[in-house]
């Protein structure tokens, strides 16, 4: 029954708030469906299960919606204030760091690949406790770049509009979050999401500068578009002030990912191999498939740099796994998949 639900809602999706005129032809919306399940003696734990697939599929429509918007709206304030509106509606608790905060905290990877844009970053930061109070968090973090032109670094003008959708993770995050209140999950999580905006102008960092990432850890950018992982080294050092049992992030990262796996199976790495299997058998049951890549510590040889502690990109070869390296660097204290 669920399984059913789950397949209505989700194929019942459409992103059309901006078309004015619907297309001669094209499906009208379910307005109901009446499921014949057979099994009359069962009908409170088909009703129930009804519910937890909309609650689901809220989460899921959250993160859809998110990655759609248009990047003229979706500001990283616009972000930071759906994430504060969706917290308050399901009893979230939801924080803010500005500009101003973020300076004093010293994000320094941060805030180098916001200075491009016009538009402030936030980092957000939302818990939701719905277990024991002294119950060590789960952590999801985000990345949320709002759009991402590759910085001084552009990218090609072909499919650069789909660089809207490069907060994918921040959205699966928020989603999650509002799934875990409306299930009302028996486990504390806390999410950390930072948020900017990549725009080459005549403040956006160059290849060749030097970061200073809020671990005090340096890094040196060879190129702007690989912005990804330099917000998320320092959500990942943040995090770790809420002492997590695990940490998980999620990201859409590397173009070299696809071609390491193509559209089948997004990658995962880490430092706990239990936490990494659990996450692909979850995959597999859920159909969003995970393949491990290895993490060892030849590839961060890649990352070595001449002026810094490392340099944010390591060439074409295993694009995938040195991104990881950089942010494995940021990571040491605790459980993490990335």
């Amino acid at each position: 029954t669920q399984a059913v639900a789950e397949g209505l809602i989700l194929a019942d999706y459409s992103y059309d708030r901006f078309v004015s005129v619907k297309q001669p032809g094209a499906p009208a919306p379910l307005e109901t469906v009446t499921l014949l399940t057979g099994l009359a003696e069962k009908i409170d734990e088909c009703n129930a299960a009804v519910i937890t697939a909309r609650n689901i599929c809220d989460g899921v429509v959250l993160a859809r919606d998110l990655v759609n918007t248009p990047g003229n709206l979706k500001s990283p304030e616009f972000l930071a204030m759906q994430a504060v509106a969706m917290a308050e509606q399901n009893g979230i608790r939801a924080q803010l760091l500005d500009q101003a905060h973020l300076q004093r905290l010293g994000c320094g990877a941060l805030l180098g690949v916001a200075q491009g844009s016009a538009r402030p970053p936030y980092m957000i930061v939302l818990t939701y406790q719905g277990g024991p109070a002294r119950q060590q968090p789960i952590a999801l973090v985000g990345k949320g770049v709002t759009f991402d032109t590759g910085g001084v670094s552009l990218k090609p003008a072909d499919k650069m509009d789909e660089m809207k959708m490069d907060m994918g993770g921040a959205a699966a995050v928020l989603g999650s979050l509002l799934a875990a209140a409306r299930l009302q999950l028996p486990l504390n999580l806390v999410a950390v999401i930072p948020v900017v905006e990549n725009m080459p102008s005549g403040t956006a960092i160059r290849p060749g500068d030097i970061l200073t990432s809020l671990a005090g850890k340096t890094i040196e950018v060879i190129n702007t578009d690989a912005e990804g992982r330099l917000i998320l080294a320092d959500a990942l050092t943040y995090v770790e002030r809420f002492k997590p049992r695990a940490v998980i992030d999620l990201a859409t990262l590397t173009g070299a990912c696809i071609i390491a796996l193509g559209h089948h199976a997004a990658a995962v790495l880490g430092n706990n191999e239990p936490l990494i299997e659990g996450l692909r058998k979850a995959g597999e049951r859920s159909g969003e498939r995970l393949w491990p890549l290895p993490l060892w510590e030849e590839y961060a040889s890649q990352i070595k740099s001449d002026f810094a502690d490392m340099k944010n990109t390591g060439g074409r070869p295993a694009g995938t796994i040195t991104a990881a390296a950089l942010l494995q660097k940021f990571t040491g204290n605790y459980r993490w998949a990335h």
